[in-house]
């Protein structure tokens, strides 16, 4: 079985994507990101590379996946930079597996 991998977010950001073969869907505003989110889910995608700006738009949503084991929702940096967003939750995640924060 071959996994699916997209990446989410605005125009700028993840056009490039295209090139390396990932679905790319665009989405600028809270709305359309939330609703991408869950079509890329239903479609079965494995991965979902979602941009960091627009992951602060729709944490409720991306929350509804948290305990699931698919789709994985991984935050990157957008066109503005990296946040620092996707790096805390690489330390909870990690914090959470080991039970302590072992990359401090």
């Amino acid at each position: 079985m071959a996994y699916k991998i997209a990446v989410l977010g605005e125009r700028e950001s993840v056009l490039a994507y295209k090139t390396l073969g990932f679905e790319v869907r665009e989405a600028e505003e809270e709305e359309t990101g939330a609703k991408e989110l869950h079509a890329l889910a239903k479609e079965g995608f494995a991965v979902i590379y979602i941009t960091e700006q627009l992951a602060c738009r729709v944490e409720s949503e991306i929350a509804k996946y948290k305990d699931s084991p698919l789709p994985a929702i991984i935050l990157i940096p957008g066109k503005t930079g990296s946040l620092g967003i996707g790096m805390k939750n690489v330390h909870a995640a990690v914090e959470r597996a080991v039970g302590a924060d072992i990359l401090a």
